[in-house]
């Protein structure tokens, strides 16, 4: 590996590293900041506006890579990204916080898609596969720490120092990674497509108000708003993605179906563990943190099992990975009893993210196969859509349930149940969609969709 290659794959790493303890953090932090600007009302608004301008913002940073190179996306993400924070970081109301993380979202959308061309156009194919591993465990130790951190900062200086410290390490990332950047301009004819841009918008309103809609107390608007919502949605959802996915289509149409699902089951587990160990089991902010710390780990185990192993058939990996996702499932329900020690959850959620590794690498390095000169930014959005669109439906049904439970007699444990077991009938349809992966040049294939129209 040159010196080039080994500033570049820091660069790269450290950028989810950024984005990874961001999100972590101010998740902590953010019940400080509703209780200070009495903005209870919109705490969710706050989680989803950062996840829908991520979504339009991954489909655009694509775009754009791929018209002009990396590096000038790259450069706004960044300047975006820490603007955000600052916003953030100064305001006077909640609603300012909502825009300070739209910025956010809007900023970090970059980072993934971009780490994902520049993995395929920078490095050989046999290092590919480690690099997907290196990125994902970029993951790991913000997932340790980011929680201690952000509370010990919130309670000693102030929740908006968790913001202004963030801002340092994002100027660091850019000024690292964004000079060997600069040697990959654009390839190929992308530059002549149709724009995705408007297409991703219209899907980010279609799921915002599908996801909103599910929170509403009145039946009616709830169905109507969700109806909408939902329609929005798959039209413009089905533009953005590769002709076959809603059928798994074999090639790279079942690598972004079983991407989807994979990140849907695994999210409508994993987030909801820490407000059972909250709410169920009277639980400390730290120890709920801990409950899915080993999901983390074994996430990373199973990465770099699988970059070890590239010649594992894509279609085995995720099928095994589909499979412990579910065993985790249903080893992890108990902790929706009172009784159930939560060392023994730990323990469980672990088989799941150790599925959840397996499957992560195979279906990255499926998906980048499919990528030709001038379109790779153009397939690294679509994965990275899909791991989008599998964590705001989840989490959008995940927390109506909740909302659900506060506002009826339905309690809390049947609200996580019902959660939990949507996420095992996703894992098996993952089983069966994973026959359809495979990398390119092993099967025909549907190629990426080019356009918007």
């Amino acid at each position: 590996m040159t010196r080039s290659q080994r500033v570049l794959a820091i660069g790269l790493v450290l950028g989810v590293t950024l984005v990874a303890f961001e999100s972590t953090a101010v998740i902590t932090a953010l019940p400080t900041i509703t209780d200070e600007l009495g903005g209870d009302s919109l705490y969710g608004v706050t989680l989803a506006a950062y996840t829908l301008a991520n979504l339009v913002a991954l489909v655009a940073a694509g775009e754009l890579a791929d018209r002009h190179g990396p590096a000038k996306p790259y450069f706004v993400s960044v300047v975006t990204f820490i603007v955000g924070l600052i916003v953030a970081a100064t305001a006077p109301t909640m609603a300012i916080v909502v825009l300070g993380r739209i910025l956010q979202g809007a900023g970090t959308g970059a980072f993934g898609t971009i780490a994902y061309l520049l993995v395929k156009r920078a490095f050989s194919d046999d290092r590919q596969a480690t690099m997907y591993a290196l990125l994902s465990a970029g993951w790991v130790l913000p997932s340790l720490i980011a929680p201690a951190v952000a509370g010990t900062i919130t309670e000693q200086l102030g929740w908006r120092w968790v913001f202004l410290v963030i801002i340092p390490f994002a100027m660091a990332v850019g000024a690292l990674a964004i000079r060997p950047m600069m040697a990959f301009g654009r390839v190929g004819a992308a530059g002549g497509a149709r724009s995705r841009i408007p297409t991703a918008l219209g899907a980010a309103i279609g799921v915002g108000a599908l996801v909103t809609g599910l929170q509403f107390a009145n039946p009616v608007a709830a169905a109507l708003t969700s109806i909408v919502g939902a329609v929005m949605a798959v039209q413009f959802l089905r533009r953005l993605f590769p002709p076959g996915v809603g059928r798994a289509r074999r090639g790279f149409p079942a690598v972004v179906a079983c991407r989807i699902l994979a990140t849907a089951t695994f999210l409508g587990v994993d987030s909801f563990v820490p407000l059972a160990a909250d709410r169920i089991h009277g639980a400390s902010p730290r120890a709920q943190g801990f409950v899915i710390i080993g999901s983390a780990l074994t996430w990373t185990l199973g990465q770099w099992v699988m970059a070890r192993r590239p010649q594992t058939s894509p279609s085995r990996a995720v099928f095994t990975g589909f499979a412990l996702l579910l065993t985790g499932i249903v080893l992890v329900t108990p902790v929706l009893h009172s009784s159930w020690p939560l060392w023994a959850t730990f323990l469980s959620w672990a088989v799941g993210g150790l599925g959840m590794g397996l499957l992560f690498n195979p279906t990255t390095v499926s998906a980048m196969s499919y990528a030709q000169p001038g379109n790779e930014g153009l397939v690294g959005g679509q994965i990275s859509l899909a791991d989008a669109v599998g964590f705001s439906l989840m989490g959008g049904v995940g927390g109506a349930l909740v909302a659900i439970a506060d506002r009826t007699s339905l309690n809390l444990s049947t609200a996580l149940g019902t959660n939990f077991t949507i996420a095992a009938v996703l894992a098996c349809v993952g089983m069966y969609a994973s026959r359809g992966v495979r990398r390119s040049g092993s099967t025909t294939a549907a190629a990426p969709a080019a356009s918007a129209a």
